[in-house]
């Protein structure tokens, strides 16, 4: 990976760390739904005129419907359960949830497309798996006050994440990317529509939760989907998805310096396990294949 690459890495992972950040300061002004509708509104607004002039509205259009459909898996519902979590969890500890996304993915792909994981990967979710459930142990409680519903809806975000990557695997295979991006933003937008009006604050909102809701919709969603989709055609897809382990530090560096949150040595210990078993399941770390490799090619010894 080129230095400039390299850096288009660090600021992806950055601005998609910082999204738990606005999201947080935006719901507690405007509620979960319509912080979510706002930032997939605002993300439309700003990748239409890019969509249009790259020349792909055609395509769009000839695969709309599935095209919206994927949106609210992708966007619309994911944004308002973390959005929802982050009114009672840190913004740190919804990141290292939010990085679980390969393992339902794996799980997902599993079930649905009958990509059956080896072993190293089936570790791999074990591992991780087990990372999320000693995670959130001592926070899922569904008492009044407890913080279970949080950690579901952060879980919950992940699994339709996971389950709209097959879903896009099945059936929109071959769409330019920019088209399957911004498409699913108005997707997320029509389909929020109607909740973000009805749960519209009636008190008037401050200007500090209107720049955090706009910047999660401008940088965080639109510059960051390009962002990733250049990556993806320039370093290819696998070296784009080690962002995932990327994302966690930045969040939970912004929590602690602007928020003031605790950094745990539990938390990062189980950030850590749940890590390595992302590599495994989604096959960024591969035993197997590493051992072969230096069998082909032994080491020299002087």
């Amino acid at each position: 990976m080129t230095p400039k690459l390299a850096l288009e890495f660090v600021l992806l992972a950055a601005l998609w760390g910082s999204s738990f950040l606005f999201m947080r300061h935006a719901a507690l002004a405007f509620g979960p739904v319509a912080t979510a509708g706002l930032r997939v509104a605002v993300a439309s607004v700003v990748l239409a005129p890019i969509l249009v002039a790259s020349g792909h509205w055609p395509t769009l259009r000839r695969h709309g419907a599935r095209i919206l459909f994927v949106g609210l898996l992708n966007a619309g519902i994911p944004f308002g359960l973390f959005a929802y979590a982050l009114l009672s969890i840190s913004t740190g500890l919804t990141a290292i949830l939010n990085a679980t996304v390969p393992l339902f993915g794996a799980v997902v792909a599993w079930l649905w497309l009958g990509d059956r994981p080896g072993r190293w990967r089936a570790l791999g979710l074990a591992l991780g798996f087990a990372g999320v459930a000693l995670l959130s142990w001592d926070k899922a409680s569904f008492k009044p006050g407890g913080t279970g519903w949080a950690v579901l809806a952060c879980l919950g975000a992940t699994v339709l994440y996971a389950i709209a990557a097959s879903y896009t695997k099945k059936y929109l295979m071959g769409i330019p990317p920019l088209a399957t991006a911004t498409g699913s933003q108005f997707g997320a937008t029509l389909g929020l529509l109607l909740p973000t009006l009805w749960t519209w604050p009636a008190q008037p909102v401050s200007a500090d939760a209107w720049w955090a809701v706009v910047a999660a919709g401008v940088l965080c969603t639109a510059l960051a989907y390009l962002l990733y989709f250049r990556l993806i055609e320039a370093a290819g897809p696998a070296r784009t998805l080690t962002v995932t382990f990327l994302i966690p530090v930045f969040a939970l560096g912004y929590g602690a310096l602007l928020l003031g949150e605790a950094i745990t040595p539990w938390m990062v210990g189980c950030g850590v396990v749940i890590m390595v078993g992302v590599a495994l399941a989604s096959g960024l770390l591969d035993p197997a294949r590493l051992t072969l490799s230096r069998q082909r090619h032994p080491a020299t010894r002087p």
